[in-house]
């Protein structure tokens, strides 16, 4: 089980729920959630999308609304594994409306 290291004030809402969850995993060490800026789109829903490979784990970017906020995350897993995760912790996803994996797994 991981830890979720709080250092900032301010997060998108909802996404240190989400964290929670995801840090509860074995795989994960620890997660930290860094800047927040804002952007042009407008996506609804929160939505965690993973952008590199760092050098300890992966580097994801949290978007919602006109909101993003980079998190790190420190793992021995793979990205796919890591897609995983958060596939499974996603408070938006619904067994019901789609398949256990999407097409981006």
């Amino acid at each position: 089980m991981g830890r979720l290291v709080q250092n900032h004030s301010t997060h998108i809402e909802g996404l240190i729920k989400w964290l929670k969850k995801i840090a509860q995993n074995k795989e994960i060490k620890t997660i930290t959630p860094a800047s927040l800026s804002k952007t042009n789109g407008r996506g609804e829903k929160l939505a965690l999308k993973i952008t590199i490979k760092t050098n300890e784990g992966f580097k994801l970017l949290a978007r919602k609304g006109k909101l993003v906020q980079e998190v790190f995350v420190v793992t021995n897993t793979d990205e796919r594994q890591l897609k995983e995760i958060i596939h499974k912790t996603n408070p938006y996803f619904s067994r019901k409306k789609r398949g256990y994996y999407s097409k981006d797994l």
